[in-house]
């Protein structure tokens, strides 16, 4: 049985943080294949999911490739921006 705790610093509860997203913006340096490595090996996307969302980006210019918390987001950003790719936190 999981337990919740609640995490309440200087007033704020921070459970009740509000979800971020984090964005992949097109590029014209990085491959198909380098971009569905990088969401495959860093956001565990499965390989048919990471090309879609390769796919979208080419097309639409950007693609939503994963929802969390930002603290969280900003994590993986920084690898992703390690292995070149252009992303966001919103």
């Amino acid at each position: 049985m999981e337990q919740e705790f609640d995490y309440i610093k200087d007033g704020k509860d921070y459970n009740k943080v509000s979800e971020s997203k984090l964005i992949l913006i097109d590029d014209d340096y990085n491959t198909f294949d380098h971009v569905v490595d990088c969401l495959v090996s860093l956001c565990d996307h499965n390989k048919i999911q990471a090309e879609q969302c390769a796919l979208l980006t080419h097309h639409k210019g950007f693609c939503e490739i994963l929802n969390g918390k930002s603290i969280d987001l900003e994590l993986i950003k920084k690898d992703l921006l390690i292995y070149g790719l252009n992303v966001k936190v919103i």
